[in-house]
């Protein structure tokens, strides 16, 4: 559920009408729903009632607002940052030091002496190379980093290739066969915090079955460390929970994740740690456009061209990614058309030959769920601006992120005296 509803046939973010948005800050601009960001972090927290404290750890890349994440630090949510600018952004939220968890293969120098200088909760380490640096950076700042080792389970997420994360080719973690090594060899490193193994292995996933699958590889994975006088106190599950962007799309929910993995994980004797993203941002955020023209060409249906493109909403292009397409103020016709941009690329193409809503120049429209992987995801491509981004709360919104013009970005650029 989210709460973008139709009131006098017109589309609400809440209580606030769409149009007032368009007219007051402009197209295209990205809207989100506090109350659908509240309401989707407590149903995830509540499908994991049955854990004995776990922890949260909002992924920072899907949405990286300051706003966003001060809602969600206010529910009590941490961070799962991939960068010392999303670790940055984490604190600046208002989320705790120590509910950080920092994932990614490429951690620099300076994004490991920033995440032990903030005194995080935990590295996720990557690579046995990783680690040894970590270690020595922390032993010359007479420090301890509190580390888990991430592992590649090699199991096929059955997600799009570009997400999938768990696979044996994917960059991600060290070798299944290896971490018992690995991860002996970490725990002897002066400098490091040993307490558990962290797993990850895809996004947007259709089916608790890879989940479980790597969920069990992990569990006989604590049980052989433990063999071998290893301590593991924590495991991080990652995220990777899919959402509807279409109709058909059934994917597991909250609660039936949380079934699983308590009757996976229940003699483990760890603290669990979840990275969820996607599956509480995704659909409390709409992107709103405005329809710039309706173009024939040939005798098939028209490309109609909103002020929106892919260096907004990126995923379409890259992925192939379906969202929900409608009208603002919908008359209750339908039509079929190709729903583009205005970018000199053939990738700037939101959807071909789509059922959709009709609508004629100056309409407004919403392409839905894109509250995940939207903004984030921008870029200034064909020397286009970034989007601005409004938070709604009840009858009331805020611009949380403003509108950077084209001319912004130009005059951060410098032409240097030997070419004038």
């Amino acid at each position: 559920m989210d709460h973008f509803q139709l009131r006098d046939g017109v589309l609400h973010a809440e209580d606030v009408p769409l149009p007032h948005i368009a007219e007051e800050v402009g197209t295209p601009v990205y809207v989100y729903s506090r109350a659908t960001l509240v309401r989707h972090a407590h149903v995830f927290r509540d499908a994991l009632s049955g854990l004995d404290d776990p922890h949260i750890a909002f992924a920072v890349k899907s949405n990286p607002n300051l706003a966003v994440l001060r809602v969600l630090a206010n529910e009590g949510y941490g961070a799962d940052v991939v960068s010392g600018g999303e670790l940055a952004r984490a604190l600046a939220a208002g989320m705790k030091p120590e509910g950080v968890v920092f994932s990614g293969v490429g951690k620099t120098h300076a994004e490991l002496l920033q995440g032990l200088e903030a005194g995080i909760g935990q590295f996720n380490i990557e690579s046995e190379e990783e680690g040894y640096e970590l270690a020595a950076i922390a032993r010359r700042q007479g420090m301890t980093a509190r580390c888990a080792l991430r592992v590649n389970p090699d199991v096929d997420a059955e997600t799009h290739e570009k997400i999938s994360t768990g696979k044996r080719e994917n960059k991600f973690g060290v070798p299944y066969d290896r971490a018992i090594q690995l991860y002996a060899a970490m725990s002897a490193e002066e400098g490091l915090d040993m307490r558990g193994i962290a797993v990850h292995i895809g996004s947007q996933l259709q089916s608790l079955e890879p989940l479980e699958t790597a969920f069990l590889k992990v569990g006989a994975l604590v049980r052989d460390l433990r063999a071998q006088g290893c301590a593991v106190t924590h495991v991080d599950l990652g995220g990777g929970l899919g959402v509807s962007y279409r109709e058909e799309e059934t994917p597991p929910s909250p609660a039936e994740y949380g079934a699983m993995v308590a009757r996976v994980t229940k003699d483990w004797g760890v603290r669990l740690i979840f990275e969820p993203g996607r599956v509480i941002a995704a659909n409390a955020g709409v992107l709103l456009a405005r329809v710039i023209r309706s173009k024939r060409s040939g005798n098939g249906p028209p490309f109609l061209v909103v002020d929106a493109a892919m260096n907004d909403l990126a995923r379409p292009a890259m992925y192939g990614a379906w969202h929900d397409f409608a009208a603002v103020a919908p008359d209750g016709t339908r039509t079929t058309a190709h729903i583009v941009g205005p970018i000199c690329e053939t990738g700037d193409t939101f959807a071909m030959d789509r059922d959709c809503d009709t609508l004629a120049a100056g309409d407004l429209a919403v392409f839905r769920s894109a509250g995940a992987y939207g903004a984030t995801m921008a870029s200034s491509y064909n020397s286009r601006g970034f989007v601005p981004e409004v938070l709604v709360d009840g009858d009331r919104y805020a611009v949380v992120a403003d509108r950077i013009a084209p001319g912004a970005i130009m005059e951060s650029e410098r032409v240097p005296d030997w070419l004038t």
